[in-house]
């Protein structure tokens, strides 16, 4: 390390544990809403599609603040956006504890999730600053924040929604997110050094002439791969409570697999991780689609119960690294200065195909009976992403060969 060159020292380690804290708690906007989608759906009395309405829209307030947030991060820092953000969604979980029908919650739902953004992308992009040589770790621990806050809250919810109900469940998150989020916000401060920033601008602007496609292009292949692989991903995800509740093994029984699947999930983000600093992102993003697309296969011929909680741990075993690899990806060869922006502009449009399959799956179950043809679709969907990371390597490789 020179001078006041922070990358990958000390401060960065203790700031990545910070923000894994932060990315914990932040990110419960985003999986409180599948815990509690039967008891709403039983409540307000409508189908699954509409069940899933809130859902929706809680990704859509997800994807745009992943956007729009991550634009100021890049202007203002984290702090700010961080703080204003945890009010945003303990005022959403306030809201949505009050609703009186589903279009209500929908509403509440959407500022929630807006607020929930700043805990996954934007955070992402903040901490992938602070290192070089290991910035696929780092930026895969802070993404398992995510997974973490997944796996953890549905099993801490699932006691409040059977005891209490789903208005006491999020009472109890609007005083939470704000009480945790703003102190930790505020250790998060500090600036990155000049030297730092320079450092890692010469480090994307070499590796950017080894791929033959405009930054503008890339971001824009990087995105419709996300709607693709997240279309994919949602099913399990968004309906493993709805699919157990349908078998006869309940909603709490839904709730340990998806916290199952999600820990799965944060080993595989931390395996990707490794392999991203050794691979680079694109080969670690074509290896987690192509292990995702098989573990959706295998929910097809399987539903006992002993067997849906193997195959979802299989399933989080396999996806968990795909989300950060696009974070990495553009921290690899796009501008540092516009970190915020495209890595936001990429998460969104996963965020994007995850709030797109989740009412999907919902739709084809109303229209079939089963979630079977929503798996297919899935799978449908994860041979797209497959596609376009096949043609970005094949450019990646083509003028590395070239200029050898």
């Amino acid at each position: 390390m020179q001078g006041d060159d922070l990358l990958d020292s000390r401060y960065s380690w203790g700031r990545l544990a910070i923000t894994l804290a932060i990315a914990t708690v932040g990110n419960v906007g985003m999986w409180a809403i599948i815990v509690i989608l039967p008891a709403v759906q039983a409540e307000f009395a409508v189908n699954r599609a509409d069940a899933s309405l809130p859902y929706t829209l809680t990704m859509v307030g997800f994807g745009i603040g992943n956007l729009l947030i991550g634009r100021a991060v890049d202007r203002w820092g984290v702090t700010l956006a961080l703080i204003g953000s945890a009010i945003s969604v303990g005022a959403g979980f306030a809201a949505a504890a009050l609703a009186g029908n589903i279009a209500i919650l929908a509403a509440a739902q959407l500022v929630i999730g807006f607020g929930t953004a700043a805990s996954f992308g934007p955070l992402i992009a903040d901490i992938s600053h602070w290192f070089l040589r290991r910035r696929g770790i780092a930026v895969a621990i802070a993404a398992s924040g995510n997974y973490l806050s997944g796996a953890i809250w549905p099993l801490v919810l699932s006691g409040i929604l059977t005891d209490l109900g789903w208005r006491a469940a999020y009472w109890t998150l609007a005083v939470i997110v704000v009480g945790a989020m703003v102190p930790l916000s505020l250790m998060l401060r500090r600036r990155l050094p000049e030297s730092s920033a320079m450092r890692a601008a010469s480090d994307a602007a070499n590796r950017a002439l080894a791929v033959s496609i405009s930054p503008r292009a890339l971001t824009w292949l990087l995105a419709v791969a996300g709607v693709g692989c997240c279309v994919a991903m949602s099913m399990p995800q968004v309906h493993i409570v709805a699919f157990c509740v349908d078998l006869g093994y309940g909603p709490a029984v839904g709730a340990e697999m998806l916290s199952l699947m999600l820990m799965g999930g944060v080993v595989s983000r931390l395996v990707s991780g490794m392999l991203a600093d050794r691979l680079g992102g694109v080969m670690t993003l074509l290896i987690g689609s192509t292990l995702q697309c098989i573990a959706l296969f295998l929910y097809l011929p399987f539903d006992g119960l002993v067997s849906l909680y193997l195959v979802s741990m299989v399933f989080g075993l396999s996806q968990g690294g795909i989300v950060p690899s696009y974070a990495i990806i553009v921290r690899e060869y796009l501008p540092p200065k516009e970190a915020g922006q495209r890595v936001g502009f990429v998460i969104m449009a996963t965020i994007v195909g995850m709030a797109l399959g989740g009412w999907m799956s919902g739709w084809i179950y109303d229209l079939t009976g089963s979630y079977q043809m929503a798996f297919i679709n899935g799978i449908g969907w994860n041979v797209l992403n497959i596609g376009i990371i096949l043609l970005i390597l094949s450019r990646s490789r083509r003028r590395g060969m070239a200029a050898a």
